[in-house]
């Protein structure tokens, strides 16, 4: 058997909490929430600006529509990095990102927008993983399910 066949064999063979899989898993939670929650507690921050922002961009009910982003943004990421019902935070979290791309970063023609656009939908593509394959063995999920 090959070093790859070995490290490959012995990362996915650990069934306890401690396994290398399950340390990375709980890792990309936390830095997938990372900038969720940045985020919502810089709405939280500056609301006023904030509903200036989404009025801008021409949303209807900004102020409602500014509670749902803290609550997507702050609640989930509390919720995706102790992992509980992980596949679903995740898919919110990611339909959210890409309405977010759509709303706010649609002017394809500026660089910046560019990016914040394409940023915007790597994030759910990673989201997007967590709904496939779940919040791993450190979660909240996990121990429902022990």
């Amino acid at each position: 058997m090959s070093n790859t066949a070995n490290a490959h064999s012995a990362l996915h063979s650990q069934t306890d909490s401690a396994s290398p899989s399950a340390a990375i898993a709980l890792a990309g939670r936390i830095l997938l929430a990372a900038i969720f929650l940045l985020s919502g507690f810089s709405k939280i921050a500056n609301p006023a600006g904030m509903i200036g922002y989404i009025e801008s961009a021409g949303l209807p009910l900004p102020q409602l529509a500014l509670i749902a982003a803290i609550a997507v943004e702050v609640g989930g990421s509390l919720l995706l990095i102790l992992g509980y019902r992980t596949r679903a935070v995740a898919l919110i979290m990611a339909l959210f990102t890409v309405a977010t791309a759509l709303a706010f970063h649609n002017h394809l023609g500026d660089q910046n927008q560019f990016i914040h656009f394409f940023k915007n939908i790597a994030m759910a593509g990673g989201l997007l993983q967590v709904v496939a394959f779940g919040g791993g063995r450190l979660s909240l999920d996990a121990r429902r399910k022990a």
